[in-house]
Order: structure tokens, then C-alpha cells, then sequence
């Protein structure tokens, strides 16, 4: 045998051995193992961390996500909570969207109410965080303008009350009548065209809630770095400094902040019954939780209460997709 015909089957023999110290494959030795041995793997490394994400997955799929589903399919049905369920199609739906005045005022209402609320109270929150970080006391102001969000719509509502009595001896009627503006007490809780004013000045004094607080600690979590070397680049007033670096540092507390309060915006119920009762005058203050509430819990026509909420559930899915797609960067 010749020495280059010794070295070409050399070559061959060590080519057939590769395979075996894990070299030569182009497939991954990791594929080439059986599903189950794979996921037992991957079992063995991850079991402690999805053992601590266990509750909160149990809680989620159940209180959440199972019911969800159940509405969904619920809303199928007519329910009176008595009888069994039967199948009407798209009935509900049908009878809601096309021939429930009622309802379309109350998607109306609430429209107007979070067109106003929203964004209003989005920016209050960013802005007033804004200027507590700025100050020393930042700890007692932060409580003060957050106590009112902690405290039950309902309390609250009755504080308000006495500022919007409809009598001479309400704070509002007072001031206004002492100025010389009305010559009448004006009847804030049962005149259509006040009751939605009153629900949305409570509403926005209440903002002050979680949006708040994410706001202030995204503020307070902004590294100075960034301002020291802004200060460097040319950025002289505070002005500069938020639409420069505060801004495109808080993204993720934005984002969170205008998904709570869209959430908020939308499920609006026990100041609009607090100040102007179930149903109001003129359904002036009727809103969609309330119409959802009046079906639910009044009439028992659970089928076509669950129709309402997938309806409201998709109102602020919607929403909420198109706020994290303004507001989430590209590569988030």
C-alpha cells in the first residue's frame, strides 16, 4: 500500500470516529435526545423557579383566565342563574349593539368620561410627581396627594357631596351665588347636565392612585449620571431635562401608568352611583359597569351581562394594544 492511499484511509477511519467524540454532526447533541428526556432536562433545571411561580399561576388561570373564558362562552347563552344555560347565538350581542339604547348612552358616557379622565389624570399624576421629586418633603407630600386614592370611591363621594349639595348651603352653590354667577342653587346631583361635571372633578381628584406612586419611583430611579452628563451635552433647564432624559428613561412606568389608567377610565361605577344614584336622571350618569351591574346583579340575565363585559373587555384590550405600541420601544 502506498503512502498516500495509508494516509487517504487514515483519514476515512478518523472521519467515522468523529461521530463519537461529539464532533462531525451538524445537529445539535441536544435535538438529537428524545422529547421526554428534553423536557425532563429541562425540568430538572428550572423545577425551583417555576415551583415559586406556581401560586401565582394557579391564581391567575383561576380567578382570571378561567374566568374569562367562561364569560366569553356565557355570553352565548340566556342565564337567569335558575334555569340552565341555553345556546342563543349572537343574540346578546345583536340586541346589545342594535336595539340597547340604554347601553349605547352608557358607552357614551363612558367614552366622554375617559376622554376627559384619561389623559387628564395621566398627566396630573406624571406632573404632580414630577414636581414632589423636585421638592425635600417629598415622603409627606407623596402621602398627601395619595391618601385620597386609598380611601373607597363611595367615602369619598360623600365628602364631595357637601361641596355639590344642591341646596344654598353647598360649598359650590355658595361661592358661586356669593360671587354673583347664579342667582339659583344649582342641582348638581339630579340635573343631567351637571351629574357627568360632578363624577369627572371626584374622579380626577381620586387620580392620584398606583400611577402615582410609579411615577415618583421612576422618577427617583433615573440615574444622575445621565443628568451630569446631559448638563454636559448642553441641557440647561429642568424643561430640557424631562423631554431629554426623564422621558425616554421612564418608558416602562409610562407604559404602565396609561394601562392603569385606561383600566380606570373604563370601569368607572360607584362614584357615578354614589353622586347620581341607580339609574340616574336621564342616564346621565350611566356608565358601562353600571349597565353591566344593573343585568348582573338586578335583572339576572347573566348571559347577557357577560355579553356587556366581553364588550368592555375588548373596548380597553383594544386600547390598552394601541398604548403599548406608542409608548414600547421597537426592541422591547
Amino acid at each position: 500500500m502506498t503512502g498516500g492511499a495509508a494516509s487517504k484511509k487514515g483519514v476515512e477511519n478518523l472521519t467515522r470516529q468523529l461521530p463519537r467524540f461529539g464532533f462531525g454532526n451538524t445537529q445539535p447533541a441536544q435535538a438529537r435526545r428524545p422529547v421526554s428526556e428534553r423536557f425532563k432536562v429541562f425540568i430538572q433545571k428550572n423545577w425551583m423557579g417555576y415551583l415559586f411561580l406556581a401560586p401565582f399561576l394557579i391564581l391567575f388561570t383561576t380567578f382570571v383566565v378561567v374566568p374569562v373564558f367562561y364569560a366569553i362562552g356565557l355570553s352565548f347563552t340566556n342565564f337567569n342563574m335558575l334555569q340552565p344555560p341555553t345556546f342563543v347565538g349572537l343574540n346578546n350581542y345583536l340586541l346589545l349593539l342594535l336595539d340597547d339604547q340604554i347601553f349605547l348612552t352608557a358607552i357614551a358616557n363612558t367614552l366622554v368620561f375617559a376622554l376627559i379622565t384619561g389623559p387628564a389624570g395621566y398627566f396630573l399624576s406624571f406632573f404632580a410627581a414630577w414636581a414632589i421629586n423636585q421638592m425635600k418633603a417629598k415622603r409627606f407630600i407623596a402621602l398627601a396627594f395619595y391618601a385620597p386614592s386609598i380611601t373607597s370611591a363611595v367615602a369619598m363621594s360623600v365628602v364631595w357631596l357637601v361641596i355639590f349639595s344642591g341646596d344654598r348651603y353647598g360649598y359650590a352653590n355658595n361661592i358661586l351665588i356669593t360671587l354673583g354667577l347664579i342667582e339659583s342653587p344649582i342641582m348638581w346631583n339630579t340635573d343631567p347636565n351637571y351629574i357627568m361635571t360632578v363624577i369627572i372633578i371626584i374622579s380626577l381628584w381620586m387620580s392620584m392612585g398606583t400611577g402615582f406612586l410609579v411615577f415618583l419611583a421612576g422618577l427617583q430611579s433615573v440615574p444622575k449620571e445621565y443628568y451630569e452628563a446631559g448638563s454636559i451635552d448642553g441641557i440647561r433647564s429642568r424643561f430640557q431635562e424631562l423631554i431629554y432624559i426623564t422621558l425616554p428613561a421612564m418608558k416602562p412606568q409610562l407604559l404602565f401608568g396609561a394601562i392603569t389608567a385606561i383600566v380606570a377610565a373604563f370601569g368607572v361605577f360607584d362614584i357615578a352611583v354614589s353622586v347620581a344614584g341607580m339609574p340616574s336622571p336621564n342616564y346621565a350618569g350611566h356608565t358601562i359597569v353600571g349597565h353591566l351591574y344593573d343585568y348582573a346583579f338586578i335583572r339576572f340575565q347573566m348571559g347577557y351581562a357577560s355579553a356587556i363585559a366581553v364588550v368592555l373587555f375588548l373596548m380597553t384590550f383594544i386600547l390598552g394594544r394601541i398604548v403599548m405600541r406608542l409608548l414600547s420601544s421597537r426592541d422591547e
